[in-house]
């Protein structure tokens, strides 16, 4: 199975400038854990996650005035469409982290969680033969 058949392919998108509450308010409403932020102004990708946020908050800083972009990781590893589900998990625990970016001609065009390779090759292994569930 590939990342294009597991990834979302409605991305939440937010700028830089998205304070943590703005950009927890916008996460939560659609119930996803991770944002694209895009910034115009240096016209690259990165990734603000729930656990960006939560680490905010913990140390004291106020989500109201905290900007996304202050929280965001910039050195992100994209995923392509066409990996494998194998390929993507790779990257997920060889970085430590459970969401991947999937770009195409350089711009996003998904994103694939832990959660969605999961539901996935569980999916795979509840569908399967019994000796084709063996190779799951």
């Amino acid at each position: 199975m590939l990342v294009r058949d597991a990834m979302t392919t409605v991305v939440l998108t937010i700028g830089p400038t998205h304070t943590l509450r703005q950009a927890a308010a916008l996460m939560s409403a659609r119930r996803v854990g991770a944002a694209v932020v895009l910034d115009p102004d240096t016209c690259g990708l990165g990734i603000l996650t729930e656990r960006d946020i939560l680490n905010a908050i913990g140390l004291g800083l106020d989500p109201d005035r905290e900007p996304a972009h202050a929280h965001t990781t910039t050195s992100v590893v994209f995923a392509a469409p066409g990996w494998t589900l194998e390929e993507a998990a790779t990257a997920m625990v060889r970085g430590g982290f459970r969401h991947l970016i999937v770009v195409k001609d350089e711009s996003p065009v998904g994103m694939v969680s832990v959660r969605d390779i999961i539901r996935c090759w569980t999916k795979a292994r509840h569908t399967a033969t019994p000796e084709q569930a063996a190779l799951v």
